[in-house]
Parts: structure tokens; C-alpha cells; sequence
């Protein structure tokens, strides 16, 4: 759900609130940087005592005495500033590192119990770019700009404080430039768009997600561009979100021109006001020499504020982006978690049958239901098979099993307990999935398998693997088991894949196996030794089984037809193909499909 963004306080109190005990050390680091703000200043104090006893005594130069102490003094107190500003990046760096550590943490830790179907809705790109580069932009805020930030507003205040020692009127002259590349900075950072009224930043960082997503996608789909000869631009999304992001940035850009070039003109030309300034009010000056040296301190001053003020400018920056990632960060976390039920309400399976009660379920956001009023009984041990148009409602229906999504109205039920009252453990501990694309780690083949069952044996993993016909995989790789697939490792093909995904299935020796597909991707070879596997995983078992591919499911116990969130047909596939409905129909154009061939030219397809 979409999350307003933070004020900055707010925002970096919250930043705060994930560095735990550690909270102390970015409050103890901005207080050392506010001191530290404080020895900048103290050295032009030193510098001014200098120049104010080399006046006095001119032109009689070695008549001036002290001049050693308040040189050396000078370097105390910038030796001193090193010192206490190395003391407080080390207190606001290990503040910043815990910081996001516990919002990648704590993060994590929330998708973990949110429905699965969210990651459905929500792009793997999107939630990458969220967990780990936002939570990653923080650390450079709070180990970095926040304490130079403090140490930038207490300089001038310092400055001030100082001023009144010597000349109120030209400190008020040297600040009005700073004043200036204040007003500056917040036109080009602060003000929000014309349009939606939006902050500047937020739009910059829904584009950098858009096209972060856009992008995971593009990637994912390189072998279609290549075998189909594409471009970029066939890519809508991607080529939109690349055009949005090169529009915004350049009306943007455009739009803080004039600003910056004020900007930098102001804080880098304080002289250009100080100088006539000085001209001014040396006429009205009692004592010239005096004068002098006040005019020389704020001269030597005025050096000191483009590095304070770009020190500024960069900290706002980073504060709005800090805005933005816990804005991004509390979007995740205000994602309602499945909920558990109580001890008191906590109901245990007692087989493995699955119930589906005048089921109702619509997707968040979309305008219409996937599942309506859908009655459905899978006996323990029977084999259920979902056909149907796409689009029909079988993956949603199967979902609700393992609580993806939670249903809005009836209740879908496994061992005669609803799916909401049994803890998340145990019901996922009662299904098996095998999905049409399974996904291995990148890890060994054994690791791959035992993710099912963390504490089987080496043995019990091989035994599994045997049963889900892999040998052939692990005979080829010199190192069987421990062959590390992915990066830095071996890839396996689809069906290959498909198989480790099914000895992961076998070795979990769940009551219940759902499977969507299981060979829709598959070849020849690899869907013999699949349909093998599935015959060992399905042993015993209450299957519930998502088909396209007719042919596997004419065995099935009961096949039931849903078309648009309904169930229109249930039997078995003669009394189906009997009654001449949907199936038969259905059936009739698998029919079709497996025997057309292509024939010669001048003859037509049979």
C-alpha cells in the first residue's frame, strides 16, 4: 500500500530507531561533529589574533610578539578538530552499518511472513532495489553527511557567536551570501513539482525502480531479442521507463540551471559582497588598523563557506534520499503479514484431504474475481486434476492450499482444519509444490535438494534423487552431489532442473503435492524421466494437479473444469468427454494439436 513520505526529522528518527543500542553512537558522532564545527572556526580566531599584532607593529615586523603562540594554537585546535571529527565518523559509521543491516533484516524478516502471492505482484527487481539499494543509501546519510550536516550548521552559528567580537555589521555582509545559496538549494531540492506536488526525490526514485524492474525483465527475456532479431524498444516497458527516467532528469536538470548557477556564483563570490562592503565602512572607521584586521578575519572566513555549504547542499540530498527509502521500507512493512493463529485456535490436519467451501477471491487491485462460489472435495490420497481455459482460476485455486492469498468468502480447508488456523510451519510442512519453473540456488546439488528437509541424511537426499531419476545428472559432473550450480558452477537444463526440483519434493514427503505443470518445458527425454519422478513423488499422496497438457491428466481421479473462477464440469475423463461439454471440447482440440504435422510443399496439413 502506498506510504505518504516522512518528514525529515521523522525520517532520520526513524533511520535511528533501526541502529537499536547503536542509536546513542549517531547522536554521540553528530555532537562530536558539532564540535568539531566549532574548531574550524577556532584556528581563523587564531589567525586573526596573528594579523592583528603584525598591524599593530607595522611595518616593524619582528616587534610583533606572541605570534608563535597563536600559531601553535591554531594547529592544536585543528589537530584537536581532526582528531574529534575521525571520533565522531567512526561513532556515526558503525551506527550506519547496524542501521542497514536491521532494515535489510527487518525487512526480510516481513516478506518472509507476507503472503506469497505477493512476490507475484511485486517484481523480484523492484523488491531488490528496495531491500538492499535503500537500505544501502543510508549508510553514506548517517555515516557521512549527517555529522557533516550538524558540523555545517554549527560552523556559522560559531561564526556568528564570533562576529559579535569584532564587527556585527560585515559577519551580517559575509552571511547574506550564505542566506542566498541556502534560498538556492532548497528551490533546486526542496520545492515539489508542479504537477502531482510531489518531491522531487520521490519521483527520481520511482523511476530509478521502474527501470530497475524493467530491466530484470529485459534481461530475463535476452534470448527471445536475440533469437527474434529485437531491440530494446520492442521491450515497451522497459524502453518507456528509460524515456521517462531521461525526460524527468533533463526538464529537472534544466529547471535548476539558473538556481545552481546563483548557487555557486553567491558561495563562491562572498568577497565580491564583502570587498565593497569593506570599502563602505572603512570610511566610517575610527580606527583603520582595527578595521583592517576584523576585515581580514571575515576575509579568511569567507574561504571556509563553499566547503561548508557544499557540505550542506550534499546532506539535504542525502536526507531526502533517506526520505525516500524508509518511505520504501515502511511500504514492505506495512504489507499485512499472513496471519497465526492462536494457541487456542491453532487446528492440526488429520489427513491429507483438501476442501474447498464456497470459495470466493479477488487479486488486490483487480476489477474482477478469479475464484466465484467454487465447491470443490480432494479425498486423502486421490488424485485431483484443474483444467480450463487460461485464465480459469486453476493456479489461484491451487494457491489458496498453501495460503498464497487468503480467500475473501467460503474457506478452503486441508485435513478437515481451514488453512488459516493451521500454523504456517505445519501447513507448509503438509504441501509439496513442483511449479513449471522451478528455481535451484545457487548452491550444490545436495544443498539444492535438502532445502526441503535441512536435516536429512546424505544418504536420504541420494536415495531422493535416485527416485526423482537424476543419476544421469550427478554421473556427469565429476563432483555428483556437491557440483555447485549457478555462478561460479554449472547449469543445469530445464528438465534437468525440473528433476532436482522433484527429488527436493520426494525428500519432503508431504501428505499433499501440488503440481502446476510439471512438464510443460520439458523435452522428450527429460518428460519420460519427469513423468517417472512424479509417479514416485505421487505415491500415496493427495495430488492436486494443474494441466494444460490433456493427456496427462486422463487418469486422474476426478477432473474438474473451471472457466471463469467456476467449476462448470467434475468426473473423470470418459463420463467428460461423454457429456460433451467444455472438456470434450477441450479434449477434441488436444486431439487436434498432437496430430497436425507439417508436409511437403504442395500438400496440407494433415
Amino acid at each position: 500500500m502506498p506510504v505518504a513520505p516522512p518528514d525529515p526529522k521523522e525520517a532520520v528518527g526513524r533511520l535511528l530507531g533501526f541502529a537499536g543500542p547503536r542509536k546513542k553512537l549517531a547522536v554521540l558522532g553528530c555532537v562530536l561533529a558539532g564540535v568539531n564545527g566549532v574548531f574550524v572556526v577556532m584556528p581563523l580566531v587564531c589567525v586573526w589574533f596573528v594579523l592583528r599584532d603584525l598591524v599593530a607593529v607595522a611595518p616593524n615586523w619582528s616587534a610583533a610578539e606572541g605570534l608563535a603562540f597563536w600559531g601553535w594554537l591554531a594547529f592544536a585546535f585543528s589537530a584537536t578538530g581532526l582528531l574529534v571529527y575521525f571520533a565522531a565518523l567512526m561513532c556515526t559509521h558503525l551506527a550506519a552499518f547496524r542501521t542497514a543491516a536491521n532494515m535489510r533484516k527487518q525487512a526480510l524478516g516481513h516478506l518472509g511472513r507476507v503472503p506469497l502471492g505477493y512476490f507475484d505482484s511485486h517484481a523480484s527487481g523492484h523488491l531488490r532495489r528496495v531491500v538492499d539499494g535503500c537500505a544501502g543509501q543510508t549508510e553514506d546519510m548517517l555515516a557521512h553527511k549527517l555529522p557533516d550536516f550538524v558540523g555545517s550548521l554549527v560552523t556559522p552559528v560559531a561564526f556568528v557567536a564570533v562576529m559579535f567580537a569584532f564587527d556585527w555589521i560585515m559577519g551580517l555582509v559575509c552571511l547574506v551570501p550564505i542566506a542566498i545559496s541556502a534560498l538556492m538549494m532548497w528551490w533546486m531540492m526542496g520545492r515539489r513539482t508542479k504537477n502531482d506536488g510531489m518531491p522531487f526525490m520521490m519521483l527520481y526514485q520511482d523511476a530509478l525502480n521502474r527501470m530497475n524492474k524493467a530491466a530484470v525483465e529485459y534481461v530475463r527475456g535476452i534470448p527471445v531479442v536475440k533469437v527474434f532479431q529485437q531491440t530494446v524498444h520492442s521491450f515497451r516497458a522497459f524502453s518507456e521507463a528509460i524515456m521517462s527516467y531521461r525526460d524527468m532528469a533533463y526538464q529537472y536538470s534544466k529547471s535548476c540551471q539558473r538556481p545552481q548557477v546563483v548557487q555557486l556564483v553567491a558561495i563562491n563570490g562572498t568577497f565580491a559582497v564583502l570587498v565593497p562592503a569593506g570599502i563602505l565602512l572603512a570610511h566610517a572607521a575610527g580606527d583603520f588598523a582595527a578595521f583592517l584586521t576584523d576585515f581580514l578575519f571575515y576575509a579568511v572566513f569567507s574561504a571556509i563557506t563553499t566547503t561548508m555549504m557544499t557540505k550542506m547542499m550534499y546532506a539535504s540530498e542525502a536526507v531526502m534520499m533517506a526520505q525516500d527509502s524508509v518511505r520504501r521500507i515502511d511500504e514492505i512493512l506495512a504489507t499485512r503479514p499472513l496471519a497465526e493463529p492462536s494457541a487456542v485456535q491453532a487446528g492440526h490436519p488429520r489427513d491429507g484431504s483438501i476442501s474447498f467451501e464456497h470459495v470466493g477471491f479477488a487479486y488486490p487491485g483487480a476489477s474482477g474475481d478469479a475464484l466465484v462460489d467454487m465447491s470443490l472435495e480432494v479425498p486423502a490420497g486421490s488424485t485431483v486434476a484443474l483444467v480450463g481455459p487460461s485464465g480459469g482460476g486453476k493456479t489461484t485455486a491451487a494457491s489458496l492450499v498453501p495460503r498464497f492469498w487468503d480467500v475473501d468468502s467460503g474457506s478452503v480447508s486441508v485435513g478437515g482444519v481451514d488453512v488459516r488456523d493451521i500454523p504456517a510451519s505445519e501447513l507448509m510442512a503438509q504441501v509439496a509444490f513442483v511449479f513449471q519453473n522451478d528455481r535451484l540456488f545457487k548452491a550444490s546439488l545436495l544443498e539444492n535438494i535438502r532445502a526441503a528437509r535441512p536435516g536429512a541424511t546424505r544418504a536420504q537426499v541420494e536415495a531422493a534423487a535416485h527416485a526423482a531419476q537424476c543419476d544421469d545428472i550427478m554421473a556427469k559432473f565429476p563432483d555428483g552431489l556437491d557440483t555447485q550450480v549457478g555462478a561460479k558452477g554449472v547449469y543445469l537444463s530445464g528438465g534437468e532442473c525440473q528433476r532436482i526440483a522433484l527429488a527436493r519434493a520426494i525428500l519432503k514427503d508431504a501428505p499433499i503435492v501440488v503440481l502446476d505443470e510439471a512438464t510443460a518445458f520439458a523435452d522428450p527425454e527429460n518428460e519420460a524421466l519427469i513423468q517417472r519422478a512424479l509417479a514416485r513423488l505421487c505415491e500415496g499422496k493427495t495430488v492436486l494437479m494443474i494441466a494444460h497438457r490433456l493427456s496427462t491428466v486422463t487418469g486422474a481421479d476426478v477432473i474438474c473444469v473451471l472457466d471463469g473462477g467456476r467449476v462448470v464440469e467434475r468426473g473423470r475423463h470418459d463420463e467428460l468427454v461423454a457429456a460433451g461439454g467444455l472438456y470434450a471440447k477441450m479434449w477434441n482440440d488436444y486431439r487436434t494439436s498432437v496430430t497436425w504435422r507439417i508436409e511437403r510443399s504442395g500438400t496440407h496439413a494433415a
